[in-house]
């Protein structure tokens, strides 16, 4: 596919049909994520393919506890696990809430890699600031993210969730993480059950600005020759 229709179309793919994912191309996806860039060239990535039915199970339960907690939180008007303006630690999740259908049925997702990487690479230059930190993700989820372009190109889909993290001390052990080592991501891989043709994003306008976050936008007059076609075929305004 061109580059940016593959940008364009990388839709979060949870559904997928019982077609196998060929060794050789998992095998190229992943030589061609491989390229993705990391500080310093570390490439601290680590990249585990589950296929063990039990362990995928313990996985997505692991998973849909958190998926769970997420949801109730959403509900209640609260942006989820957000550590600026959290949600109370009391709240009260109702017990049917909507589960997560990956989840329910991860035996029979084609692939599913669990992405870690090793924390003594990484450079997290915003690890004295009175926030959260953000910058270690920059080592490791551009790598992540070149999987699901790497599978898009292929006429596959995925979806990057992140869910399992929060159960990085029971699941570490079972998946062998060594000391000094984190959970980074869950990766679901298939043929989509339906594939994306389109994505609808904000305009670029809406988040760029000249000089100061409150500047001018960056506008398609500003370009002499003109504005690029900014839109994906059959993508609305």
């Amino acid at each position: 596919m061109e580059l940016d229709h593959v940008m364009r179309t990388t839709a979060a793919i949870r559904a997928f049909t019982d077609a196998p994912v060929p060794a050789n191309v998992l095998y190229r996806i992943l030589d061609n994520a491989r390229f993705a860039p990391s500080g310093g060239n570390q490439q601290g990535w680590h990249v585990t393919v589950v296929r063990d039915r039990p362990l995928r199970r313990t996985l997505a339960d692991h998973s849909a506890a958190t998926w769970h907690r997420y949801v109730g939180e959403a509900m209640a008007g609260y942006r989820s696990f957000n550590p600026i303006h959290p949600a109370p630690a009391n709240l009260a999740i109702a017990d049917d809430l909507p589960t997560n259908p990956m989840l329910d049925a991860i035996e029979r997702v084609p692939e599913v890699l669990v992405i870690s990487v090793d924390l003594r690479v990484l450079a997290v230059l915003d690890r004295d600031l009175d926030r959260f930190s953000v910058v270690g993700g920059a080592s490791i989820y551009p790598f992540c993210h070149n999987i699901l372009l790497a599978a898009r190109n292929e006429g596959l889909g995925g979806v990057l969730t992140t869910f399992l993290v929060a159960s990085e001390v029971e699941i570490g052990p079972m998946l062998g993480l060594p000391e000094h080592h984190g959970l980074v991501a869950m990766i679901c891989l298939g043929t989509p059950e339906h594939q994306p043709t389109r994505l609808k994003r904000n305009p670029v306008e809406s988040f760029t600005t000249i000089d100061r976050i409150d500047g001018d936008p960056l506008l398609p007059s500003k370009f002499p020759d003109g504005p690029s076609e900014t839109r994906s075929p059959g993508e609305e305004p």
